[in-house]
């Protein structure tokens, strides 16, 4: 057999065996290989960590995909210094994702404005890059969601269909006033978790005012029991709202600019 055939066959069996990025990349190896007089096990090793890693990028490319998390909110455009040094220290706590071995909650819980949504959803960006599969979802949709599976008597296939989410993030929890029946299946999803998977909740409710979620006390006090029997808090209670801080941002510069007018309009003639 040529080497030109033994290329193509050898091509063609790697993708056979869905060896992709073995494929891609083991005849431009190969040639490194031989001028760097790489042995046989170091250009088997280089060949090995190509796929590897190229399985790695697929899979998070699909994990990000279904996952629904909004691509912009990363730690990278989180503003972590507004936030305490104990606080901080959380967070870098939950990053490497062990929490969700022991099916650990992380509540988020904080005026509008604070950044619970994009920390929330940063977190989620760290649990896929490592292999974790994640949803993001505000609250309101899965609530409709699981309803509008309860009607249709499919109630117990959706919360199957969650459960393949090493971890499933509630944006909002707070804003969402539902009535008995969302209120319910919001109580199933959170008890079939329990345990068992993982919830990121975000809310500007602080649990004493659960109530006005699920409306029964019996009902809020077994939800917050669930939710935080095993569970680290994230008190953003004290953080000041980004979109107050940038209000005021704005109407200090649109202030100044006032100030400055008359000046710039005397310096021109204009006035005096």
């Amino acid at each position: 057999m040529s080497n030109l055939n033994r290329h193509h066959e050898l091509r063609a069996r790697l993708e056979r065996l869905n060896l992709g990025g073995m494929a891609a990349v083991f005849a431009d190896l190969a040639l490194k290989a031989a001028k760097e007089g790489l042995s046989h096990e170091a250009y088997l090793f280089e060949l090995a960590k190509q796929e590897e890693e190229q399985r790695m990028q697929r899979r998070t490319t699909r994990l990000l995909r279904a996952s629904g998390l909004p691509p912009e909110k990363t730690f990278r455009h989180f503003e972590a210094s507004r936030l305490s040094p104990a606080l901080q220290l959380q967070i870098e706590r939950l990053k490497d994702g062990t929490f969700l071995d022991k099916a650990t909650n992380v509540i988020a819980v904080g005026k509008p404005g604070t950044g619970k949504s994009h920390l929330a959803a940063a977190l989620g960006h760290e649990l896929i890059l490592a292999g974790h599969p994640v949803l993001w979802t505000p609250t309101s949709h899965l609530v409709q969601r699981l309803l509008a599976a309860k009607r249709d008597l499919r109630l117990p296939q959706e919360l199957t269909k969650q459960d393949r989410f090493s971890c499933v993030i509630l944006d909002d929890i707070g804003y969402v006033q539902h009535d008995r029946d969302e209120m319910e299946v919001l109580f199933t999803f959170l008890s079939e978790r329990y345990e068992s998977k993982s919830v990121i909740i975000t809310t500007n409710l602080v649990f004493s005012q659960w109530d006005q979620i699920f409306k029964n006390p019996m009902t809020t006090m077994a939800a917050i029991d669930r939710v935080i029997h095993h569970s680290v808090i994230l008190d953003m209670m004290e953080v000041e709202s980004y979109r107050a801080l940038e209000a005021n941002h704005r109407l200090q510069l649109a202030q100044q600019k006032e100030v400055q007018k008359p000046a710039a309009m005397i310096s021109q003639g204009v006035l005096g």
